[in-house]
């Protein structure tokens, strides 16, 4: 194996992305060397590259969804072996990041990719999944309920309120809902989506074209408990202005993106951006757990992958170097 490989820099703060070269990283303790096959393209990749926001040293590799092959293990990796067909959630730093050919992973964040799913297909689960579970199960960064795989959903029946439901994390979110255990699992999403957002496990769609009065009206007449938690996937200052009136007194408005509404301590209404990144302390706990449970979800159909995420193929890469 050359000790050289391609990758995508970015190559300076708000510049241009550039193809270079940058030495292949062995794994250490705990983690795996993964030849990447296919990676997915995510708003945050485009918001780095244009704002600046995140990265501090350049030149710098990107991309969080990675699915490839195990080439290489590190010290203590037991559930793996060389040839693996695998999906990660890669890291903010050169050496764990998705566009390039080889990148380590945490053996904590990886899973075995079943044979029923390509690798293009399991490219679009990590950072999707990850920020469905974080917005919903987080302690620091999301709603706080219990996960459904560590103990059996009995508890009575509430509703729950996705915003963007045909969206990466929005389909996420609806088939968590659904473990979970909430009832009515209300979603909104484009008119070809209904049968799609339906298939995932809402129980009721509306079009997300309707107004905020309209949508609000439709969605009293689906249920009168209160709301106590919306998921606004899509988090524009319009969504987030209705997932705000929708909530009940004490609810809480979970975000993909920065608040635009104000909490207000007379309702004890709560908004706040989550942050699916498995690789912070304060998420470690909840993602070791859910990843353990990644190969198997993918395998019993229990999860479907998302069909909303644009994925870039390197496996032509391999074979151009080859030719």
């Amino acid at each position: 194996m050359s000790p050289q490989q391609k990758a995508l820099f970015l190559a300076k703060k708000q510049g241009d992305f550039e193809v270079g070269s940058r030495s292949i990283p062995s794994p250490g303790h705990g983690q795996l060397l993964v030849k990447i096959q296919s990676t997915a393209l995510n708003p945050v990749d485009y918001k780095i590259k244009d704002t600046g926001m995140v990265v501090t040293h350049y030149p710098a590799v990107l991309g969080a969804d990675i699915a490839g092959i195990v080439e290489e293990l590190g010290e203590g990796v037991e559930n793996f072996r060389k040839g693996d067909r695998v999906l990660a959630h890669g890291h903010r730093t050169n050496d764990f990041a998705a566009f390039q050919q080889y990148a380590l992973t945490i053996a904590s964040f990886t899973a075995k990719i079943p044979p029923s799913e390509s690798f293009d297909s399991a490219a679009t689960v990590p950072l999707g999944l990850d920020t469905a579970m974080a917005g919903l199960y987080g302690k620091q960064f999301g709603a706080g309920i219990t996960p459904p795989w560590t103990k059996n959903v009995c508890e009575s029946k509430q509703p729950i309120v996705i915003l963007g439901g045909s969206s990466s994390v929005g389909s996420y979110v609806i088939q968590f809902a659904r473990l979970s255990g909430f009832y009515p699992i209300i979603t909104t999403a484009s008119p070809s989506n209904e049968d799609l957002v339906m298939d995932y496990g809402a129980t009721h769609f509306f079009d997300r074209n309707l107004s905020g009065k309209r949508l609000i009206a439709a969605i009293s007449k689906v249920t009168d408990s209160a709301i106590r938690i919306v998921y606004d996937a899509v988090s524009l200052p319009e969504t987030q202005s209705v997932g705000w009136e929708l909530l009940a007194k004490n609810g809480i408005l979970v975000l993909t993106l920065p608040p635009s509404v104000k909490e207000d301590e007379g309702k004890g209404r709560k908004a706040f951006q989550t942050f699916g990144n498995p690789h912070i302390s304060k998420n470690t706990e909840l993602f070791r757990s859910s990843w353990a449970m990644v190969e198997k979800w993918l395998s019993e159909g229990t999860i479907q992958v998302c069909s909303a995420t644009t994925v870039l193929d390197l496996s032509h890469i391999y074979v151009a170097e080859q030719a």
